[in-house]
């Protein structure tokens, strides 16, 4: 029990403070409360997280609120929550990150003088696979890649210089594993995506909500299964005109290490060799990447580490909110 109140303690002072006022109030009050504590600790270690918690939770029906109104409702309905997060995993599919990875994408591309062959390992309902068909605006400046409609717009502020693009790389092919995909198409999955989404974060909902329909007209191929036994045979079937990149953002934490360490070998030996351009772009929580050490500096909780190739390039905002280049 311990070790549980040890990581909502965690979750409300370095991930929800500054995030979600809501979130950071319960966490906070779980990790003091042993009832509750009881009631998550009784769960498979893997699914006592607390997104997962708190998603299935908001997903039944729990009101933003109060924490003693909250608690109420855990008690009361816990074995339709529970059910949910046994069934369910966390999947926050955040369309904003790919304003930290367009830079990299377009690099790469130019670069290498090819089109792109994009690859998502976690790839949830896929909505990252897509960054041509967002807009891009980064520090209030022109809209790149206009598409049309307001709510396809992603802001993006940024210190330190990064290299912004002035225009979408081309893509030619779209593809990614998930142990669960998700159909962006289809109501129940969008629900619990939404579900996933904070308490007063509405325009992130917004987002979702419209990144959802696009990529419902036409959505990317996602296999089901395991990062480790899927990768390589992605890497091969992609088109040999293309240059590769197998990219993720908020995964690794969800894997154990070995299988971390498994997944960084297996993509790194493709990296290494110099007859197929094969990119890897890691955008992950502080120290979820094995072996590179971290950057010294713009260490502020919540940030994530952008890694090209497994070099440390940038700090990230967990949303994609913010691209703090190195």
């Amino acid at each position: 029990m311990a070790a549980t109140a040890q990581r909502y303690a965690r979750f409300a002072e370095f991930e929800a403070r500054g995030s979600s006022d809501v979130y950071e109030q319960w966490t906070a009050a779980i990790s003091a409360d042993p009832e509750v504590l009881e009631l998550i600790d009784a769960l498979p270690e893997a699914k006592r997280q607390p997104n997962l918690v708190l998603a299935a939770a908001r997903s039944r029906g729990a009101a933003a609120g109060p924490y003693a109104q909250f608690r109420s409702f855990l008690q009361e309905h816990w074995e339709d929550i529970r059910t949910v997060i046994l069934r369910r995993s966390t999947q926050t599919n955040e369309p904003r990150r790919c304003a930290v990875l367009l830079p990299l994408f377009a690099e790469i591309a130019r670069t290498e003088g090819r089109p792109l062959a994009l690859i998502e390992v976690g790839a949830s309902a896929g909505l990252c696979l897509y960054p041509d068909r967002y807009g891009y605006r980064y520090d209030d400046g022109d809209l790149l890649n206009d598409p049309g409609r307001a709510d396809l717009v992603l802001d993006c502020t940024t210190t330190g210089n990064p290299p912004l693009p002035r225009s979408c790389p081309e893509i030619i092919h779209r593809t990614g594993v998930d142990l669960s995909p998700l159909d962006p198409a289809d109501p129940e999955d969008l629900a619990w995506l939404d579900a996933l989404i904070w308490p007063g974060m509405e325009d992130r909902r917004t987002l979702l909500k419209a990144a959802a329909e696009t990529a419902g007209c036409s959505p990317a191929r996602i296999v089901k299964g395991d990062l480790n036994a899927e990768i390589a045979g992605l890497i091969e079937a992609a088109p040999p005109e293309a240059a590769v990149v197998v990219f993720h953002t908020a995964v690794l934490a969800y894997v154990p290490k070995p299988d971390r360490e498994i997944f960084r070998d297996t993509v790194s030996s493709y990296v290494d060799i110099p007859a197929r351009p094969v990119h890897w772009i890691s955008n992950e929580g502080s120290g979820a990447l094995p072996g590179p050490a971290e950057p010294e500096h713009g260490t502020e909780p919540g940030l994530f580490v952008l890694h090209h190739n497994g070099r440390a390039v940038a700090r990230t905002g967990a949303h994609g909110q913010s691209l703090h280049w190195l």
